[in-house]
């Protein structure tokens, strides 16, 4: 990782150094229970940033950077969560700021930079789990979510087209698992989408996952480009610039999964579902 990804994230010319192994993320967990706004099954912690010794400690609150473990349930949980975040920024889609470090274990942990702080000032956010009242994350559809942006964004035709090149970017990657709390509005300058979060290649460790956790066109799987361009048809997205963003991009997209820290089992398989997704929805190479 270069000097400049820990300028950017953590103002240091280096990594900082993380006093935790993997067997203590749950119990240090387990302390802030009820402390902490950050859900979810997967283990987290809420850390900040000690500068004086250049180091990421756990606290309840003031959090800086959200820590995501290893799971045993799912191998390569952070490098997965890494790579795809690597690759949605690199093809112009907004994410904060992230890395890998090693815990004391050697094992890597995700870090990510909360985008819903600005120093000690809490930018407050809304997920669509929290807009649409929804009490089952996984019941209903991508248009729903599409048409409360619409009403909801002070620039509804630009969110709603970041908000579509997301649900393709999903979808190319192999994520299943973009439930309601994956999408997010700010208020802050306006009312506008957050950037992207928790994107993985959920295909990877669950081959029968589904396409999509959401439906789209009354579908969450087998999906194909008449669904997406019915999506984008609903949206009032214009027909020019739907997926450009997408032309031609595997193969960077390829090489950075080939320089990410995934198995080289995993990088393979990981091609392969981006391959396979190009074709269906008919996006050129």
């Amino acid at each position: 990782m270069s000097t400049e990804l820990f300028k950017k994230l953590f103002g240091l010319d280096q990594a900082p150094i993380i006093r935790l192994s993997l067997q203590d993320i749950p119990l240090k967990a387990q302390e802030m229970v009820g402390k902490m706004s950050i859900s979810g099954v997967q283990p987290k912690l809420s850390i900040k940033l000690d500068k004086t010794k250049a180091e990421l400690i756990s606290v309840a609150g003031e959090g800086e950077y959200i820590l995501k473990p290893q799971t045993q349930a799912f191998p390569n949980t952070p490098e997965n969560e890494n790579c795809c975040m690597d690759i949605a920024e690199n093809i112009g889609i907004e994410v904060p700021p992230h890395c890998l470090l090693s815990l004391t274990d050697g094992s890597l942990a995700y870090i990510v930079k909360r985008f819903d702080r600005i120093g000690q000032d809490k930018i407050h956010q809304e997920t669509f789990s929290q807009i649409l009242g929804k009490k089952d994350k996984y019941s209903g559809s991508v248009e729903q979510i599409g048409s409360k942006l619409k009403q909801a964004s002070s620039v509804p035709g630009l969110d709603v087209q970041l908000f579509f090149e997301r649900v393709v970017f999903n979808f190319l990657v192999g994520n299943g698992d973009a439930h309601f709390k994956n999408y997010s509005i700010s208020y802050h300058n306006g009312i506008r989408l957050s950037p992207a979060y928790d994107i993985v290649c959920s295909k990877l460790v669950i081959s029968t996952d589904t396409d999509s956790a959401l439906t789209i066109n009354g579908k969450n799987d087998k999906l194909d480009r008449k669904d997406f361009d019915a999506l984008a048809d609903y949206l009032e997205i214009p027909v020019r610039i739907r997926y450009e963003k997408f032309f031609g991009k595997i193969e960077l997209m390829n090489n950075l999964i080939k320089t990410c820290k995934l198995s080289g089992e995993f990088q393979g398989k990981f091609i392969e579902i981006i391959s396979s997704r190009y074709t269906r929805i008919e996006i050129p190479q």
